[in-house]
């Protein structure tokens, strides 16, 4: 009886110890489990923003650029950093993915201890686990975020600065070993690239006898999706626009003058453009008097922003039906406006009707490198007569987008007549200017060859 009795507690004790470790065990299950999920989440979420900050459009970054939305300020900010961004999300995301094969091999451990496991369980695990980090973990997030990228951009904008402090340190390292293998090992990049086939092109119509004209459309077309609105943009002291406060007998006269299809229509000043009138709607009404109301028969504006490339313009100009555009600055100031035609004529060339002007790029040629430019022709225009890399003074000329704010830029103040300088292949000569302004300026664009012959 004794030795019964003495064996009962003991009993109850191993019974109760098993009955712990049960219970401990469940417990482990069910934090893995969790702490899985949790996982997949965070996999989820860094796969979704990843696709989300690098699809978004030019408008959506232009728009962050200038709202005074903490979110979206955050957004433009971790933009301004592309590689240093894309770098953390990634050691996020993987550093995520090895921690889920980590978490199933403990799990596995769990359940059949320091046993083999059957190569069917290894297989299958491995299958399961795949899918689960492919499609919910990068997948699904990613075809989400492109349907609301700009939102859920704002969302993890937060998420990703916080957690920079804690990947930093790996991406630093990253991104030092992929700069190394950049600089020493890989191919040129892509502006070299756009150079060598502007290259090439030459070449090749050279060989073939082709004519300027077809040699500057080829390189229109190879332009034609690194152009932006600003670089061919009428800006807007050139803009000819009509004041709502105008009566229908003084816009007449300016009509017949102008011989727009399509002109501007603004209260107060040009920053507040209402709309856009169409002659065409005007015509039925030529015979009304001063108290006709025109100012109804405007059409909405079609606003830009000056960074928007013009090969995205001119899908926006076919899915809206309109063919002018008003181009808006990062304060919502207007810049300018573009048309469709300007458009077309960065591939075809100049198309000119019996309205438009001769002088609306004035220059002349005094030999084939020779030339004498009028200071308010655009830098991009430039560009295109002397056959010229559109990126030639993208180091020096800050905002300027004409040529004499290029000799704003080079002199750091207004030149006076007679005054040189260089830059690169290019010798300019201030033929003509007065205290506020360069008017003219000779510009001698040497070859490749004498560039190098006078560098050695």
């Amino acid at each position: 009886m004794e030795s019964t009795d003495s064996g009962d507690p003991l009993s109850y004790s191993l019974l109760q110890l098993l009955q712990n470790d049960y219970t401990l065990q469940s417990i482990e299950y069910l934090a893995a489990i969790l702490t899985g999920f949790l996982l997949l989440l965070l996999s989820a979420l860094t796969s979704g923003a990843e696709a989300a900050f690098f699809s978004l459009s030019e408008q959506e970054i232009a728009r962050c650029r200038t709202s005074t939305r903490k979110s979206e300020m955050l957004v433009y900010s971790l933009l301004q950093n592309p590689r240093k961004l894309l770098t953390n999300i990634l050691v996020l995301n993987n550093g995520i993915n090895v921690s889920l094969i980590m978490l199933f091999a403990y799990v596995a451990w769990l359940v059949f201890g320091t046993r083999s496991l059957p190569a069917a369980i290894i297989v299958g695990g491995a299958l399961l686990l795949t899918f689960l980090i492919v499609f919910c973990g990068e997948v699904l997030p990613k075809v989400y975020a492109q349907k609301k990228r700009l939102d859920i951009a704002r969302r993890t904008a937060p998420f990703l600065r916080a957690l920079q402090t804690i990947t930093s340190p790996l991406s630093r390292v990253l991104m030092a070993i992929s700069g190394y293998i950049e600089k020493h090992y890989m191919i040129r990049g892509y502006n070299h690239t756009i150079e060598d086939l502007h290259h090439s092109l030459d070449v090749a119509l050279t060989n073939e006898e082709s004519s300027p004209e077809e040699r500057r459309i080829l390189r229109g077309v190879v332009n034609f999706g690194s152009i932006t609105v600003r670089q061919i943009m009428r800006p807007r002291v050139d803009m000819e626009a009509f004041s709502t406060t105008a009566t229908l007998p003084q816009l007449l006269p300016r009509i017949v003058q102008w011989g727009y299809s399509r002109i501007p229509v603004y209260t107060e000043s040009t920053d507040k453009i209402e709309g856009i009138l169409y002659i065409k709607d005007l015509l039925p009404h030529l015979h009304e008097g001063e108290n006709f109301n025109w100012q109804q028969l405007i059409r909405p504006p079609f606003f830009v922003p000056e960074t928007q490339r013009i090969s995205d313009l001119f899908q926006n100009f076919k899915e809206k039906h309109v063919h002018m555009a008003i181009v808006v600055n990062e304060y919502g100031a207007t810049s300018g406006l573009l048309t469709l035609e300007d458009i077309v004529e960065e591939i075809v060339g100049e198309i000119n009707d019996e309205f438009d002007d001769d002088d609306d790029i004035i220059y002349s040629q005094l030999d084939e490198n020779t030339f004498i430019f009028d200071g308010k022709t655009s830098l991009h225009d430039f560009c295109k007569i002397t056959e010229a890399p559109f990126d030639a003074f993208n180091e020096v000329k800050g905002d300027n987008e004409t040529v004499a704010g290029l000799m704003l830029a080079l002199f750091s103040r207004i030149p006076r007549a007679g005054e040189r300088t260089s830059y690169g292949r290019f010798h300019f000569t201030v033929e003509s200017a007065d205290s506020k302004r360069v008017k003219r300026v000779k510009i001698n664009v040497a070859t490749k060859k004498e560039q190098y012959n006078k560098a050695g």
